[in-house]
């Protein structure tokens, strides 16, 4: 029988449990890793719980102190229940995109909750960043957790999810999936995985809006945009998300994390959120195109209880535009499969600006993408050109200095939709396979696509 002396000592040793409907048409065994059979409902109670304990030994959280947190709700939920059993105080700051239950869940432990809108720069003082900084400076006794900062966070998920896995899977895993949010989880997990096995590969979930994708394949910072699942993804590089124990990030959308979720708790009995629809969406991904047999290790994150109004409530799924079924239902590598073939042509930060224009007139092109050592970093068109020679620029100027960044990446496998999402902010797409540029889509490859189908 297991017995604890207190809640605390439950966090942990959550059950790995075979997936036998999402991936079953690969050759892959996928495997849920149910972290939201942590007491406090989620991953989060592992770093949570070492957070509160690493600063308890440096001297930084005293006897009747406060731990103030910028939170989407559960590293609070972890946090609070630590503070509960070990009589600190707790305030919590979240963006407005949250659901209600979280914040309900946080205020029945006691906690003061504020709440700040979501669509404002991290840096801006409205933020639920800056908030919670402000809130840690002015409150005596305060403790300011940062998990986004606090290398606790990972050191929990080495010291304890990673050996999980090791110890389940009997080391027979080719693969781990987490949603990535604050990066401890696969920063942590990852660390620990490859120092056993350098093989492993280590993959993360990101979501459209986000700016890992564009960061991890770039090199550069994308301009983050909203988007409606919680949880992961975010608008600016903590520094406990450590790339180089990541080996590549697959990207979803908001649709594809709701429906998966759904799936999960109504055709694998998995009672878990929309973060893990993200993660498991990833995982069959991956399988997909390896189409090998492995075994992917994915973590199930939180619980769907904290999403009953909002994911799993039809009204407002419809409202949203999620409930229905996809019209645009085909892959961006069948668009390109419809069109005229053409190679791609590209360029280097190096080159000159007189040379890509003479590159664009002999192959009648208006615009090239910018590749240095294989990553996009760029893409300049005639506008650029034709705004910097107007005002006086030199052409033998290397094109880095007129490049821009208004792009995004997209995968031969995701779906068709994902690019209105793209094309409404007026971004150049780019279809990008294993470090090779396929080709450009514009919007009337887009329409004229839609429109025969």
């Amino acid at each position: 029988m297991f017995v604890v002396d207190n809640v605390l000592q439950a966090i942990g040793r959550t059950p790995l449990v075979r997936l036998n409907r999402f991936g079953r048409h690969t050759p892959a065994t996928i495997w849920g890793k149910l972290e939201y059979m942590n007491p406090g409902g989620s991953v989060k109670d592992r770093p949570a719980f070492q957070i509160i304990a690493d600063a308890e030994e440096a001297g930084l959280l005293k006897p009747g102190g406060t731990i103030v947190e910028a939170t989407s709700g559960n590293t609070g939920a972890g946090l609070a229940l630590a503070a509960a059993i070990k009589g600190y105080k707790c305030i919590f700051v979240m963006p407005d995109k949250m659901s209600e239950e979280k914040i309900r869940s946080l205020r029945a432990y006691g906690a003061k909750v504020i709440i700040t809108p979501t669509n404002v720069e991290p840096e801006d003082p409205r933020s639920y960043y800056s908030v919670s900084r402000r809130i840690a400076n002015e409150t005596p006794n305060a403790f300011y957790a940062n998990q986004y900062h606090n290398q606790s966070n990972p050191r929990a998920h080495y010291l304890t999810t990673g050996p999980e896995i090791w110890e389940q899977t009997g080391g027979n895993i080719d693969a781990f999936v987490s949603a990535a949010g604050t990066g401890g989880t696969i920063s942590g997990t990852g660390k620990f995985l490859k120092e056993q096995r350098k093989d492993i590969r280590i993959i993360a979930a990101d979501p459209i809006g986000s700016v890992y994708y564009d960061y991890f394949y770039t090199g550069k910072m994308p301009p983050a945009h909203s988007y409606k699942v919680e949880g992961f993804g975010e608008d600016f590089l903590p520094s406990c998300m450590h790339f180089e124990f990541v080996d590549e990030v697959i990207r979803v959308t908001d649709k594809e994390c709701f429906d998966a979720c759904r799936k999960l708790v109504r055709e694998e009995g998995l009672y878990t959120g929309g973060s893990s629809g993200g993660a498991v969406i990833a995982a069959v991904k991956y399988a997909e195109r390896i189409n090998k047999p492995m075994n992917i290790v994915v973590i199930l994150c939180d619980s769907a209880s904290r999403y009953l109004s909002k994911i799993f409530d039809d009204e407002w799924m419809r409202e949203n535009g999620f409930l229905s079924e996809d019209p645009l239902g085909a892959t961006i590598s069948e668009l390109l499969a419809k069109r005229p073939r053409h190679a791609v042509h590209s360029a280097t930060p190096t080159d000159t600006i007189l040379s890509v224009i003479e590159n664009l007139k002999a192959r009648s092109i208006s615009q090239v993408p910018v590749l240095d050592r294989g990553r996009v970093v760029g893409i300049v068109g005639e506008r650029d050109l034709l705004s910097f020679l107007i005002s006086g620029g030199d052409p033998s100027s290397p094109v880095q200095d007129i490049m821009k960044s208004d792009f995004a990446l997209v995968e031969p496998t995701n779906r068709i939709s994902m690019l209105t999402q793209f094309f409404t902010r007026d971004l150049t797409v780019m279809v990008v396979d294993d470090g090779r540029v396929l080709g450009i889509i514009t919007k009337i490859d887009y329409i004229d696509f839609v429109s025969h189908r």
